[in-house]
């Protein structure tokens, strides 16, 4: 096994990073990292006199060596120092140092390093915070976020991982993050989009939302200037528990669509991103459950008019938006049926023309319709003959 050939180099290897938080929360990591006092060069010199084979990617520079074993990826990073940032990018100088590559961690629950043998190495009191649920900046924030200004939106999201309930930060963190909250103009939308979504889909998102308007954080990351935030507050709350895509919780901030455009032209979202946005400002209002006994009917029959793919899902995404849950089950049962009629019965049936056809089609598909798509294929014809 590779921790084996470190071992024989006298080259130090730990667990790094989010890996370690994630197993001393319980959790199963989803990916390890390792961190090491070896060089790159070192590495790849060791690896391949092992015939280990590495992954060519663009991660040297930076000191990350990926090598595949067991039908598996391992990225290990030779410790580092940050020279230089202008807030996007750090050149890099390798240490062999673990607390000063711990120093230029974002936060305390994600510095620490587990030995391959379980010794925890901790430099700034991540496992106090992790058990206490406390998520700080490691050293001074100001210096951390100015590093990187995406560790703003970095430090909300492991606050709605970890924190057990809102309002609990440092004062001075607030005021660090709103004192560079403009940083933030200057990071790339599809960055800023990777960690917003994943902060609209954990916890205190309604609380960590209202805190980017007070921070003044909201107008740089492309959500509008005056959200919704009464309407996000009842559809936060609706959406509980019915896994909503991240779009849905985001759209009840909007008020028109333009507000999805300025999202889209910010933050360059998924064409079905945008579409699902628009939807939703354009039908949440007219399109509800049906009073009396088929609540579902004009949910079926916007899919059955559509002429667009994946109506369907995005009907979905609006019955988590209105929080019909039972609706939603019941949609999630129902099959899109087909319209039993063609074009051969009636020709079958003496009607020659292809204009009549097409109206005869059109008027049945109606009385169909009407049926909630129940009539068979003998009915309709009957009430052909009918008409």
């Amino acid at each position: 096994s590779f921790p084996e050939l470190f071992e024989k180099k006298n080259y130090e290897l730990r667990i790094a990073g989010g890996a370690v938080r994630d197993l001393l929360s319980g959790m199963t990591p989803q990916d390890i990292d390792f961190a090491t006092t070896a060089t790159p060069a070192e590495m790849k010199e060791m690896f391949t006199s092992a015939g280990v084979r590495l992954i060519n990617n663009k991660g040297e520079k930076h000191g990350t060596i990926t090598a595949r074993l067991h039908e598996q990826n391992f990225e290990i990073t030779t410790l580092r120092i940050d020279v230089v940032t202008d807030g996007r990018h750090a050149e890099v100088e390798f240490t062999t140092d673990w607390e000063k590559d711990a120093e230029r961690r974002d936060l305390t629950v994600n510095s620490m390093f587990l030995g391959l043998d379980g010794m925890l190495y901790d430099f700034f009191n991540g496992y106090e915070d992790l058990k206490n649920k406390k998520i700080r900046f490691v050293g001074k924030a100001s210096e951390r976020i100015q590093e990187d200004y995406l560790r703003i939106l970095r430090y909300f999201r492991f606050y709605g991982r970890i924190a057990e309930k809102p309002g609990d930060h440092e004062p001075s963190t607030l005021q660090a993050i709103k004192e560079n909250a403009k940083g933030l103009a200057g990071i790339s939308g599809e960055r800023i989009w990777v960690e917003l979504k994943k902060i609209l889909l954990g916890n205190h998102v309604n609380h960590l939302v209202r805190l980017m308007y007070e921070l003044d954080i909201a107008q740089y990351i492309g959500l509008p200037l005056d959200g919704n935030l009464e309407e996000f507050d009842r559809v936060t709350e609706n959406i509980q528990n019915l896994c909503p895509k991240p779009m849905t919780v985001l759209t009840s901030l909007f008020k028109v669509k333009d507000d999805v455009t300025n999202l889209d032209l910010r933050l360059k979202i998924s064409k079905e991103e945008k579409n699902l946005g628009l939807f939703l400002v354009k039908h949440r209002q007219e399109l509800t459950r049906a009073m009396g006994p088929e609540p579902l009917r004009p949910y079926q029959d916007f899919i059955m008019d559509s002429r667009e793919a994946n109506t369907n899902s995005k009907i979905c995404e609006l019955l988590k938006y209105q929080g019909e849950e039972h609706l939603l089950r019941e949609m999630q049962q129902w099959t899109v049926p087909s319209f039993p009629v063609s074009g051969h019965d009636l020709r079958k049936m003496g009607v020659s023309s292809g204009k009549e056809i097409g109206t005869a089609l059109q008027q049945l598909r109606d009385e169909w319709k009407k049926s909630g798509y129940h009539m068979d294929k003998e009915e309709l014809l009957s009430c052909l003959k009918k008409l």
